[in-house]
């Protein structure tokens, strides 16, 4: 399997590449060449499997030829071993015909952990085999900071760097990166917000000098390893639900699309999923591209799930390079408009296409309060922020005839300010992480300026020469 460029213009690269590369150089994200397909009798095979063999049959396709049986078995069950449950991400019934996937049983109680724990286990691999080092670097608006840097602590081939914005992510996330003990990591407070860090990321990737003097490398959700990690949890779900002989609808809440473009993957692998349904907070760039059909930016609005208050949704560029029949030239022209002036219009066909596979809804601050509020006094169930917005836009698009799965992206104790004032209940830490807020903090403040940034980072990575 070979992994090409959504801008057409840089190198076809193995899985092993593309893992290491994270970025393409002109600019665009890898996917894979072709879809692997799952017969309906091989889909079916897999129930009654675990999770981490339903995960190496998903992911070898995708790393065949590159990564071996066994090293790959041995990674996705040593990643998995860090998880507190035994399904890894159990179904929770929530009403008729209604679940919730929970994805926040991984060391820093989100779903970013999913497909961390494997990718540093994959990088490290890779590197080892290669005898190099390399220097991982990551804007966070959130989970992904906390998931990266506990993955990556220790390991012995990486130094990790992990962008977040200033006084913009919860108590508890912000903990979650600066109180790692581990010589390996750096967490970087930007005077900035989100966009700022992952529009710093991205040049960084296209400051090829300072690219290859570091070896740099990413984690975010530009990285294709991360999208194939998460396409497992679509398919041990929909198993458990009767896939492949009935269908499945899936409600996910997203900021950079890249959760539910997954979604989008196991579909085009042969998971018989009815409607991916995107569901946004205020900051709901997506709905409106789904509505319009012309993706514009505007300001982005602090809410109190902010993973999601995002207007640059990244991984949309892989779904437009789909939709336009994997023509680079038009995603080219989209990318540059969106630079040049911050919006673009989908053409017709692709537009009909996305609409064919997407719903898409929004959830307001009044919303999201009433739905942790309503459930938890209904069910005595406490829903994260981010999984209420997802909850709240299930239950607008549910239909008879498929069973609806929302995707639970996090623990309520991530976010104990927003749970408490919606319900009334202060959702702990599990035992295990009770100590988390008494930790000693270690981190950088920086200003919104690449070149302060990139001469920090070479002052302290051990990948420079």
């Amino acid at each position: 399997m070979d992994y090409i460029s959504t801008r057409g213009e840089a190198p076809a690269l193995g899985f092993s590449d593309a893992l290491l590369a994270g970025l393409a150089r002109d600019g665009g994200l890898y996917v894979p060449r072709q879809w692997p397909q799952f017969s309906r009798k091989e889909i079916r095979a897999m129930r009654g499997q675990s999770y981490q063999e339903i995960a190496f049959r998903v992911i070898l396709p995708f790393a065949k030829g590159q990564i071996g049986a066994e090293a790959l078995r041995q990674m996705i069950n040593e990643a998995y071993a860090t998880f507190r449950h035994p399904a890894i991400t159990p179904l929770v019934q929530s009403g008729p015909n209604a679940f919730v996937l929970e994805l926040f049983h991984g060391p820093t109680l989100a779903f970013k952990d999913v497909a961390m724990q494997l990718i540093a286990r994959l990088m490290d691999h890779v590197l080892a085999e290669r005898n190099e080092r390399a220097t991982i670097v990551g804007a966070t608006s959130g989970d992904t900071g906390g998931a990266a840097i506990d993955a990556f602590a220790g390991r012995d081939r990486t130094d990790i760097f992990i962008l977040f914005p200033e006084g913009r992510v919860s108590p508890v996330q912000q903990r979650q990166m600066t109180t790692s003990t581990a010589s390996n990591v750096h967490a970087l407070a930007i005077k900035g917000n989100f966009d700022d860090c992952q529009d710093m990321v991205k040049a960084m990737f296209n400051h090829t000098s300072f690219r290859e003097n570091v070896r740099l490398s990413g984690v975010n959700s530009i990285n294709w390893a991360r999208i194939m990690a998460q396409i497992v949890y679509y398919f041990t779900a929909a198993i458990s639900l009767g896939a492949p002989d009935r269908k499945v609808s899936f409600t996910v809440p997203t900021g950079n699309f890249g959760d539910v473009f997954a979604g989008y993957c196991a579909k085009r692998m042969g998971l018989p999923i009815d409607k991916l349904v995107v569901a946004t907070n205020e900051n709901d760039i997506l709905a409106r591209t789904m509505r319009t059909g012309r993706y514009e930016m505007r300001g982005v609005t602090a809410t109190t799930s902010p993973s999601m208050d995002i207007q640059i949704s990244s991984n949309f560029e892989r779904l437009l390079f789909d939709a336009n029949d994997r023509d680079a030239g038009s995603v080219r022209q989209a990318m540059a408009g969106l630079k040049q002036s911050g919006a673009f219009d989908i053409a017709a066909p692709a537009l009909k296409a996305i609409r064919k596979e997407f719903r898409a809804g929004r959830a307001s601050e009044r919303q999201v309060k009433a739905t942790i509020h309503d459930v938890q006094a209904e069910t005595g169930y406490v829903l994260d922020p981010h999984t209420a917005v997802g909850v709240f836009v299930a239950n607008k698009m549910m239909k008879p005839s498929a069973p609806m799965v929302t995707l639970a992206t996090a623990h309520p104790a991530k976010f104990p300010a927003a749970v408490k004032q919606a319900c009334g209940i202060d959702p702990a830490l599990p035992a295990w992480l009770s100590d988390l807020m008494q930790r000693e903090e270690r981190f950088s403040v920086l200003p919104n300026e690449q070149e302060k940034v990139e001469s920090h980072i070479l002052t302290h990575t051990r990948a420079a020469p």
